[in-house]
């Protein structure tokens, strides 16, 4: 039976649950919470090659099934090309950072989970910004993909102020991850990483169905507001713990 049943694997199972469920349900997220949190049982470039294609099936799902709310012109004009460009860098990029990569990351964690939970509890409306900031915010979320495949935050930051509903925004949000992922899944492909994982990411499919299922159900049931309190919190503690290992 595949180690994914015991440690640390049965711990990232139950990462990539609550990970997975969130992106479904609000359409970012499942990447920076399992990788942050799994983080702490494994090493990152154990995690990448498994979580990154893994995505794949989620977002490739709800990009079949909302296809026709994304929002195409903010993505195709604005979103991607930004974001494939910084991805390309980020990739090329994760070899020159060594051991500090995981410190990084815990950083990028905890400033991203600290700026939401202080807008989660002040109710800051988001703050559109120019579209030269909004590019420069995209092409710096692509580079955070490249590396740590952990764009959302800040492409979040970089959409802050663009008028879109719930459904739109998860909508056009998961095809931005489901194209850079594939971009990213061929480059481990290419690089011979996803061959030596690849019996976890197969394990670990099933764990993100229910992931699907849960999410779906939820979208429109569970106050979102306390949902997002309760991750970010969670979010939170990791990234520290990342910066203090």
């Amino acid at each position: 039976m595949l180690d994914v049943l015991s440690s640390p694997w049965a711990l990232v199972a139950l990462f990539v649950l609550l990970a997975y469920t969130t992106e479904a349900m609000t359409g970012f997220g499942s990447i920076v919470i399992a990788l942050s949190l799994s983080a702490l049982v494994l090493p990152l470039e154990v995690l990448m090659p498994v979580l990154v294609p893994l995505n794949l099936v989620l977002s490739g799902y709800l990009t079949l099934r909302y296809w026709r709310r994304v929002h195409w012109r903010l993505l195709l004009t604005g979103i991607l090309p930004m974001m494939a460009l910084g991805t390309l860098a980020g990739f090329v990029l994760r070899s020159d950072l060594g051991p500090g990569a995981q410190r990084l990351f815990g950083a990028l964690v905890v400033a991203f989970s600290v700026r939401e939970l202080w807008r989660l509890r002040r109710a800051t409306p988001a703050v559109a910004h120019g579209p030269l900031w909004s590019r420069f915010w995209m092409l710096m979320a692509g580079l955070t993909h490249g590396l740590f495949a952990s764009g959302g935050p800040l492409l979040v930051y970089a959409l802050g102020g663009v008028e879109l509903d719930k459904s739109r925004f998860r909508a056009t949000l998961v095809l931005v991850w489901f194209s850079l992922n594939l971009l990213l899944t061929v480059g481990f492909l290419l690089n011979g990483a996803l061959r030596a994982q690849w019996p976890h990411l197969l394990a670990l499919v099933p764990v993100v169905l229910v992931g699907i299922v849960l999410g779906e159900a939820l979208h429109h049931r569970v106050d979102e507001h306390r949902f997002r309190q309760v991750v970010f919190s969670v979010l939170l503690l990791a990234g520290v713990a990342l910066l203090v290992r």
